[in-house]
């Protein structure tokens, strides 16, 4: 767990950053849970800092982390969400997966979802591991490997 000043550290850190990109934002660190800093983003101008499926918020989030990491000298990782972006996607990606397992059951048909990146496969995996109805797996190769979802029979 960080300190107390290693989390203000930061904080300014994320400011200075942001600030220097020209971009207003208010800046919200949420508790911290086992190594990985939440932080929470509030914008007037969201889809520059997002892009296209969130690339553009993945790359900041890189950044940043590197940045910070050379000052402050423990494990920790950054979660950076932009107005409840990735909140969002995360509840429909869950939601898309109840209804295409779902449907693959009843229909006794694979269902494959479109290619996406490895964190939001994981989403979809989790969420649908308790099932005993349906079975996962993610297939191709980065960038294209997308997950089919297979009905028990």
């Amino acid at each position: 767990m960080l300190t107390k000043e290693q989390l203000l550290k930061i904080e300014e850190e994320a400011k200075e950053f942001f600030n220097k990109m020209a971009f207003e934002v208010d800046i919200e660190l949420l508790p911290q849970k086992e190594q990985t800093v939440h932080i929470n983003l509030k914008t007037d101008t969201p889809p520059i800092l997002i892009g296209e499926n969130g690339q553009t918020l993945m790359e900041i989030q890189q950044l940043l982390s590197a940045i910070l990491k050379r000052k402050i000298q423990e494990p920790f990782f950054i979660d950076i969400d932009i107005n409840d972006y990735k909140k969002r996607k995360i509840e429909y990606l869950k939601e898309t997966a109840k209804i295409l397992a779902d449907e693959a059951v009843l229909t006794k048909e694979e269902k494959w979802l479109p290619p996406m990146p490895a964190y939001e496969r994981r989403i979809i995996h989790l969420e649908l591991a308790e099932r005993t109805d349906v079975a996962t797996e993610s297939i191709g190769r980065e960038p294209e490997r997308k997950i089919v979802i297979k009905p028990n029979l």
